[in-house]
């Protein structure tokens, strides 16, 4: 089955890995779907939604060992504050639940950064938007694709 992810990949054709694997509601994090997979941690990235003082949604992308800096993330967007998503609206805002939201394919366009660190290697993998399966591709064909900006808020 293709997810909306992936046809937003194949529609810019940008190639990419289907990964799957079982899930099940104790063990969506990025660290148990690298232990899954066979992936170094740090290949398998996370997605996160924030709402900041300006009421705006921004989406970050980042390895799944690494936390948000809200200090490094509020410079980086200038603003006072910025907080998570609560988990019962990300279904609203992104069309996608917890343990399946992508980068790519979210209800709107949100404003996506991705951490500078993903440039580190070659392939990284991404919810395709659905738990229990990830896309691998290549981080600079995530950047291009999404026209997001490459960051340092780790």
């Amino acid at each position: 089955m293709k997810t909306n992810a992936m046809r937003i990949l194949d529609a810019s054709d940008i190639s990419y890995e289907v990964l799957s694997y079982a899930w099940d509601e104790d063990h969506i994090d990025a660290a148990s779907v690298a232990a899954k997979l066979g992936l170094d941690p740090m290949q398998v990235c996370k997605t996160i939604v924030t709402r900041g003082s300006d009421d705006l949604i921004r989406v970050f992308c980042l390895p799944g060992p690494l936390e948000i800096s809200m200090k490094k993330a509020r410079a980086c967007l200038q603003v006072s504050s910025l907080e998570l998503v609560d988990q019962r609206d990300l279904r609203k805002l992104s069309g996608y639940i917890r343990g399946g939201v992508s980068p790519l394919g979210m209800i709107r366009p949100y404003p996506l950064y991705l951490e500078e660190t993903m440039q580190l290697y070659d392939q990284v993998a991404i919810s395709a938007g659905q738990r229990g399966v990830q896309l691998f591709l290549c981080p600079t064909d995530l950047q291009r694709v999404t026209g997001g900006n490459w960051a340092d808020f780790a």
